[in-house]
């Protein structure tokens, strides 16, 4: 059994940005010397989540619509009163996604299905330097 560990660094716009990284993580598990196995990928920080979707303009307007109508931006969060940054609903937002994701590979091939792809969505409202975090196990 290999662990091998590896980061994907990623600049965001915030604000619901959604960003495919299936080919680097794709990219990540070939180079790792490993054949079969899994692959878990965690967002080290709580403004952020991943998940997967099929990365398509529409259906990506559709979900980040769903984020406004199901935690809007626009009401009162008491985290906004302690730090005084306006991003309560970000940390809402994650925490509702959440912050890691495990996909199965074969042969060095992740196991995604033709229309699903890995994508991470920075809910903060400015911009970001944001760093994944891949722990490749197997064979």
């Amino acid at each position: 059994m290999a662990v091998v560990t590896k980061d994907i660094i990623l600049q965001t716009k915030g604000n619901c940005d959604i960003l495919d990284i299936t080919s680097q993580v794709a990219r990540k598990v070939e180079e790792s010397g490993v054949n079969s196995g899994t692959v878990t990928l965690f967002v080290s920080g709580s403004t952020a989540g991943i998940t997967t979707i099929e990365y398509e303009p529409r259906l990506l307007s559709d979900f980040k619509g769903m984020w406004d109508r199901v935690i809007p931006q626009n009401i009162p969060y008491a985290h906004n009163k302690t730090w005084g940054d306006g991003n309560g609903h970000s940390h809402v937002r994650a925490s509702m996604l959440g912050a890691s994701l495990t996909i199965p590979f074969i042969d060095k091939r992740l196991t995604l299905g033709t229309w699903q792809q890995i994508v991470f969505l920075d809910f903060d409202n400015r911009p970001r330097s944001r760093k994944m975090v891949l722990q490749i196990m197997g064979e």
